[in-house]
């Protein structure tokens, strides 16, 4: 692994931890101060709905700026909103608006640093490795995210808040210091002369080249779909692991952690899965693992079957994650890689939230094995418009994209050293 990956790696790892902590510890110092679910769920919605709302400016931030000093600020910033609430903390001054606070200024520098870093994968990686890169990006997204984060989180807490929120900052300042290790020019690319246009042409224009393009059109509208199904079983998991599979919290956890183990193997699979079935079927297996995750719970209520169902979804996840970006990074100019990424995640993340209140609703009325089944038909309804849109030729013309940027990089990489 080059330096520039290594960094890239590294710090993806460390911040999905804080991330993974802060997730915990702020929704937990909140139970401290109030006993409503409604101000407590509040704190959560704080973390996530900057994706929903930030999403697209921060994109116009990558495309305008040095993309690695943006991601620092970015990690900066998570740092000192930490710093402050460990202080208030320490001080016995903690409130829910402070929380809240907290929790909005994270999310959106989350925001902020995935844009930057998303777009700055390109230029840090050769074209020739940017699918090993980018596995192994995914792998400690998935792996920090939803495995080892939350439990470590939940680990901390029970020690201690200030712990918890220390262990974040260090996370945070340890991935601005790992930026700092990157080489290479990281200024989006200059911009063809034109008539200057306000944030919101920028935007439009960034929503235009997404919607324009067929294949990386399909792609995102089938993420969007696949990620509010994934939404909607981590939203009715706690009831069906508790009332219907009769588990304990540690049973429930074990369940969870699937979906980070399959990521995992994913991430280590990918290049292998790729030359088996190739991208198109390696794309696919995340519409047959997200299908199988939702409707295994649906028909077949088994703690080790639906554990099962949940390893597979979260390795299609991963093999979805990887060969996507990879896709992307191919095919949208550099100038636009911000506002395409962003408004990528808005779509897939800012769907999220909708699914998991539609689940919750559905349940109530219908019941939860209902529910499950509902997304289930939806991810397969995919299938046709999925096939029809992604073929092969159409990846074939990404693969020549690709190789024309492996050889500007080459040209470049040379150049640099001369």
């Amino acid at each position: 692994m080059s330096r520039n990956e290594g960094a890239l790696v590294g710090f993806t790892a460390v911040t999905n931890l804080a991330d993974g902590i802060g997730r915990v510890a702020l929704p937990m110092a909140a139970v401290g101060l109030t006993s409503s679910p409604a101000l407590i769920t509040g704190v959560g919605v704080t973390l996530t709905l900057p994706w929903l709302l930030a999403s697209l400016h921060a994109g116009v931030l990558a495309d305008r700026g040095d993309r690695r000093r943006l991601a620092v600020v970015a990690n900066l910033v998570r740092l000192g909103a930490v710093g402050v609430l460990l202080a208030a903390a320490l001080a016995g001054l903690l409130s829910l608006p402070l929380l809240y606070a907290t929790g909005l200024t994270l999310g959106v520098a989350e925001v902020v640093a995935s844009a930057a870093i998303g777009a700055l994968v390109p230029a840090a990686v050769p074209a020739r490795r940017l699918t090993r890169a980018n596995a192994w990006i995914a792998g400690a997204e998935t792996l920090m995210n939803e495995f080892a984060g939350p439990a470590v989180g939940g680990l901390l807490v029970g020690i201690g808040l200030s712990v918890a929120l220390g262990s974040a900052g260090v996370g945070f300042a340890l991935g601005a210091v790992l930026l700092a290790l990157l080489v290479g020019r990281f200024r989006a690319a200059t911009q063809p002369a034109r008539e200057p246009t306000s944030v919101g042409g920028e935007i439009r224009e960034g929503l235009a080249f997404l919607w324009n393009h067929r294949l990386l059109r399909t792609l995102n509208l089938t993420i969007t779909v696949l990620g509010a199904s994934w939404a909607a079983w981590l939203a009715l998991l706690p009831v069906y692991a508790t009332h219907v599979l009769r588990l304990d919290a540690s049973g429930y956890g074990l369940l969870i952690s699937a979906i980070g183990v399959g990521g995992l193997m994913g991430a280590l699979t990918t290049s292998l899965v790729n030359r088996l079935l190739g991208v198109r079927w390696a794309l696919f297996a995340d519409l047959v693992g997200t299908f199988l995750m939702v409707f295994v719970p649906a028909v077949l209520p088994d703690a080790w079957a639906v554990g099962a169902a949940a390893f597979v979804g979260g390795m299609g996840g991963t093999l979805w994650s990887v060969n996507s970006r990879t896709i992307a990074q191919t095919i949208v100019p550099d100038r636009l890689l911000g506002r395409y990424t962003a408004a990528g995640r808005m779509l897939a993340y800012g769907a999220m939230p909708i699914a998991s209140l539609a689940a919750g609703l559905i349940a109530q009325f219908a019941g939860v094995r209902i529910a499950f089944a509902l997304f289930a038909a939806l991810a397969l309804v995919l299938v046709i418009p999925f096939l029809r849109a992604v073929t092969p030729a159409a990846l074939a013309e990404s693969e020549t994209d690709h190789e024309k940027v492996a050889e500007s990089g080459n040209s470049t990489g040379k150049a640099a050293v001369n």
